[in-house]
């Protein structure tokens, strides 16, 4: 009863304050929040709260003045402390070191990210060692998901990046990747990226990870 009260008092918010409205939502979310469901509280169809946070982000973001960021996925939306500011929000918060990914992991990642749709054999195929530890642990992160399987004998699973690897990487979309060199792979087609200095975003909170994860 209490939450169809609570619903009936909300009404449509008029256009002038509605990026105003937005960006209270994302700030005190504290992590991304679904067009679907902004478009649920504010009374407006999802595909025009979308459009209306990618139109607000271009503006958010062109403020230097600002110390937030406001990014833009696929199906969701979040604000998020710029970078060069990190030291200085640890200090303040007594946020210590740590989260980071190994350089095997960010390996894997880098294969996954600029190959994917791929499978682990062709991730293994790459590295010259097993992966599955490391796959394992990047799927318990939900920084890769299984997307299906390749129509060969065995059909082995197909490895796919996800919108938290887009979060914790600092970009909205998979085009905006670092460019690389590539080459191809002899059998296969698929592309290896090479010489790429693949790193997450700062601010990003991930679990620790032992500096030797077993490969």
């Amino acid at each position: 009863m209490d939450n169809i009260q609570n619903n009936e008092e909300i009404k449509q918010i008029d256009s002038k304050n509605l990026e105003k409205a937005i960006e209270a939502i994302l700030f005190a979310a504290g992590h991304p929040v679904t067009y679907a469901k902004l478009a649920e509280v504010l009374g407006y169809f999802e595909a025009t709260i979308k459009k209306k946070v990618i139109a607000f982000a271009e503006k958010y973001n062109d403020n230097e003045r600002r110390g937030i960021m406001l990014l833009a996925f696929e199906n969701s939306c979040q604000l998020c402390t710029r970078e060069e500011f990190l030291p200085y929000i640890k200090a303040t918060l007594g946020i210590r070191k740590g989260g980071n990914l190994s350089g095997s992991s960010l390996e894997v990642l880098a294969i996954i990210a600029y190959n994917q749709p791929t499978t682990r054999a062709f991730v293994d195929e790459v590295r010259g060692v097993d992966s599955s530890y490391i796959m394992g642990s990047l799927l318990e992160k939900n920084l890769i998901e299984i997307c299906g399987r390749l129509d060969v004998p065995g059909r082995p699973n197909l490895y796919r990046t996800t919108p938290t690897f887009l979060r914790c990487f600092g970009i909205e979309t998979l085009e905006q990747l670092p460019y690389v060199e590539i080459q191809r792979a002899e059998n296969e087609g698929e592309i290896i990226p090479l010489d790429i200095e693949f790193m997450p975003a700062e601010d990003s909170q991930l679990p620790n990870e032992e500096q030797s994860d077993g490969l």
